[in-house]
């Protein structure tokens, strides 16, 4: 894994809301693309949060009325990141050390670049350690 990138393998086809997008079509998004979670951006496509499956576990539990609740409510706001220039072993330690599934890739200037996902990362390590036959 020395000198692979988070951009090589990151999955550059990301969804997101804004944080005013109401939970019950967060919800509707995510299961419509098969996807565990969503970005929550700003104006510019800067990261304001994350809204993942398990926070629907707390949605639910709280049985808080989805059809009016931004997902702002319950996103993670203090969003650990990683970018597209990081080695993928760092990122993947970051990953495991907060027990993530997923990470939004950022860029300063652009924001919300990619997210890299332990799917990402085990599919990179199935090719690398066992190559296809040319």
């Amino acid at each position: 894994m020395d000198d692979i990138f988070v951009a090589r393998i990151m999955s550059s086809s990301v969804h997101t809301v804004s944080p005013d997008t109401l939970v019950e079509d967060a919800g509707k998004l995510m299961l419509e693309e098969d996807i565990g979670s969503v970005m929550v951006v700003d104006e510019d496509n800067q990261l304001a949060g994350i809204l993942t499956t398990t926070d629907f576990v707390q949605i639910v539990a709280e049985r808080k009325p989805k059809d009016q609740t931004p997902v702002s409510t319950y996103m993670t706001q203090d969003v650990i990141t990683v970018s597209a220039q990081d080695d993928i072993r760092d990122a993947a330690d970051v990953m495991v050390e907060h027990g993530f599934h997923h990470t939004p890739v950022v860029d300063e200037d652009e924001g919300v670049i990619g997210m890299l996902t332990t799917s990402d990362l085990t599919s990179y390590l199935s090719r690398a350690e066992t190559p296809s036959p040319e």
